[in-house]
C-alpha cells in the first residue's frame, strides 16, 4: 500500500486550519482517512476561546478513532458522535450556538471490515476522489455551495444565514444532527485502486482553475504524489494575481491532498 500525505499553510501568518490522517491497523486489512478543512471565521467574535485549529485536531483525532475501533457504527454514526465529543470538549467555556463557532469540512473514508469494501462520508467543499482499477476516477462531491447564488456568499452576514441552515450548506459544527446531511455510500472494494481527498485549497486545481480533469488530477498524484499537486497550484495562483485576475475567495488557502493506493 503507498500512502501520501501532505498539507500546506496558505499564508505563513496564519495557522494551518486543515487536518488531515490515514490510520492502518496493525493487522494490515483495512484503513481510515481523515481529511478536514477549518472554516476560517472573519476577523471577530465566533464564541470560542479554542480557535478552528484546537476544533480541527479534536474532532479529526475522534474520527480517526471511532472509524477504527468501531467497525459496528456506519460512518454517519462516528461523524455525528465524534461532533458530540467535541462539542462537550469546550461547551462550558465557549458559546456553541455563535454561528460562527468552529467549524470544517470532512471527508471520512474507510475500507476494508467484513464486508469488504469502501465506505464514504463527504461533507461541504471538500473533495473525495476514487479510482476503479481500469483508471476511471469518480468524483464524490457534496456541491450545495456550489447551486447557490454567488451574490448570497459575497458578505460574512449573507453567508451565516445560509450556514447549516436549510436551504444553504452545511458543515461539521456543534450540531451532532448534521451527519444526515452528508453525501454516503459505498462500494466494493475490489472495484477501488486507489482514493484521494482534498480540501479546496488542493481541489482547485480542478474546480477553479480548470487546468485539467479529476482523472488527471489523480494521475497527477500518483505521478508526482500531493506535494506535486499542491506545487501545482500555488504556480497556477501565482499567475493568475500577475494577470491581475481575481481568485474566489483568497489567493492562497490552506491545501491538503492525500493520496492512497489500496
Amino acid at each position: 500500500m503507498r500512502i501520501e500525505l501532505v498539507s500546506v499553510s496558505g499564508t505563513a501568518e496564519r495557522l494551518n486550519e486543515d487536518w488531515a490522517s490515514v490510520a492502518l491497523p496493525a493487522s494490515g486489512q483495512g484503513g481510515t482517512l481523515v481529511v478536514l478543512d477549518g472554516v476560517t471565521p472573519p476577523a471577530g467574535d465566533d464564541g470560542c476561546v479554542h480557535g478552528v485549529p484546537w476544533f480541527t485536531a479534536r474532532l479529526g483525532g475522534a474520527l480517526v478513532e471511532l472509524s477504527g475501533s468501531r467497525r459496528d457504527m456506519t460512518l454517519p454514526e462516528i461523524l455525528s458522535e465524534a461532533i458530540r465529543r467535541t462539542a462537550d470538549a469546550h461547551r462550558d467555556t465557549c458559546d456553541l450556538s455563535h454561528v460562527r463557532t468552529p467549524q470544517a469540512t470532512v471527508v471520512l473514508a474507510r475500507w476494508g471490515g467484513p464486508a469488504d469494501e469502501v465506505e464514504y462520508l463527504v461533507l461541504s467543499d471538500s473533495t473525495l476522489l476514487l479510482e476503479s482499477p481500469a483508471g476511471e476516477v469518480r468524483a464524490v462531491l457534496d456541491d450545495r455551495i456550489d447551486r447557490l447564488p454567488r451574490e448570497a456568499l459575497r458578505t460574512h452576514a449573507t453567508a451565516d444565514a445560509l450556514r447549516n441552515a436549510e436551504g444553504g450548506f452545511f458543515t461539521a459544527a456543534a450540531d451532532p444532527g448534521v451527519s444526515t446531511r452528508a453525501v454516503t455510500g459505498s462500494t466494493p472494494r475490489a472495484g477501488v485502486r486507489a482514493v484521494a481527498a482534498l480540501t479546496d485549497g488542493a481541489s482547485r486545481w480542478v474546480d477553479m482553475f480548470a487546468e485539467g480533469s479529476w482523472t488527471e488530477c489523480v494521475a497527477l498524484l500518483r505521478k508526482e504524489g500531493p506535494r506535486g499537486l499542491i506545487d501545482r497550484v500555488r504556480a497556477v495562483e501565482a499567475s493568475a494575481q500577475e494577470r491581475t485576475e481575481v481568485v474566489r475567495w483568497k489567493l492562497h488557502d490552506d491545501a491538503t491532498a492525500v493520496f492512497a493506493e489500496l
